[in-house]
């Protein structure tokens, strides 16, 4: 556990030092003229988004009634997972035990947090096609171009993989089984993961086959979470008296965010930061990218982990706390 909670630490610290040693002389005073009433305003766009969030939980389990302030308890405990573990892998665990701890089988928390995922991909992919169509009606600079050009491939290579994946899914649960009994896994064992596999895939189903007016008001409500979140980078830059268009920083997030994925650093700290000043400086230059970025990881990130963290005890409590944190050793 101490290992795990000094690798966190250390990740934290790195993130902090990066956009001070990039931000030079001139960032604390940047970061001391930026606006209260806007930092505040911010903080207030993440409570929304998580009251959005647990919206969006509930249209996807709508035979379990759940309340909205249950919903938020749950959404805010998953995020602190999310941001507290190796590549956000304590985020999933956390959301099925919270979901059973409310009659939701573990076959239908998965498979709804898969359809999660599934809708955010799709918002993503409209974001960038809209960002596709705005660029091409302007100038682009070779940063920003280079910049669109990547994030459309990898989006679209990940679709096309889970579509595949979608078209012949029989194959690969045969291939895998072929793996498992060449790994010496006894057929007691790989009959009981295929039925979980079974049982998740038509949860998914069912997931999928909900109401087509509900399934349109869980994309709306997912794009407007996204667009409030991936607001706060631009609002950043705006108080330190930078305009930058919104499209551009909504992609530098994306890019920023996933190479921190990428990384396994809890919340990508470290990794994040380095990527949005490589990213972000050749625009702004290297003092408002570090002061932007110091402000949008204070408001998407270091908020997450202060304001989840009483949630998630209060909700899940030390045992679970204490299997995330050895998650990273097993």
């Amino acid at each position: 556990m101490s290992r795990s909670l000094w690798l966190l630490l250390s990740a934290l610290l790195v993130a902090l030092l990066i956009p001070l040693l990039f931000g030079g002389t001139g960032l604390w005073r940047q970061l001391r003229d930026f606006p209260a009433g806007l930092l505040l305003g911010m903080l207030a766009m993440i409570l929304l988004c998580w009251n959005l969030n647990a919206l969006r939980l509930r249209l996807l389990l709508p035979r379990h009634r759940l309340g909205q302030k249950r919903a938020l308890g749950i959404v805010m405990a998953t995020e602190f997972a999310i941001c507290a573990t190796p590549g956000g892998a304590g985020g999933p665990l956390t959301l099925m035990a919270l979901l059973m701890r409310n009659g939701v089988a573990p076959a239908q928390g998965t498979a709804t947090f898969a359809v999660d995922q599934l809708v955010d991909l799709l918002v993503f992919a409209c974001a960038l096609l809209g960002i596709l169509v705005y660029g091409l009606s302007h100038a682009l600079n070779p940063h920003l171009a280079t910049l669109l050009g990547a994030s459309v491939s990898l989006l679209g290579g990940a679709l096309v993989l889970l579509v595949l994946l979608g078209r012949f899914h029989r194959h690969m649960f045969r291939f895998n089984g072929r793996i498992l009994r060449r790994l010496g896994l006894s057929a007691r064992r790989r009959f009981s993961l295929g039925r979980k596999v079974i049982r998740f895939r038509n949860a998914l189903r069912q997931s999928l086959r909900l109401p087509r007016t509900l399934l349109l008001g869980v994309f709306l409500i997912s794009s407007a979470h996204w667009v409030v979140r991936y607001s706060v980078l631009y609002l950043a830059l705006r108080g330190l008296g930078r305009e930058l268009d919104w499209a551009w920083t909504f992609l530098v997030q994306m890019l920023a965010l996933s190479a921190g994925q990428i990384s396994l650093l809890p919340g990508g700290a470290g990794s994040a930061e380095l990527a949005s000043v490589a990213l972000l400086a050749p625009l702004v230059g290297k003092s408002t990218a570090a002061a932007g970025i110091l402000i949008w990881r204070a408001v998407t990130y270091y908020f997450y982990l202060l304001a989840g963290a009483p949630v998630f005890l209060h909700l899940a409590g030390r045992p679970l706390l204490r299997r995330l944190v050895r998650y990273r050793q097993s």
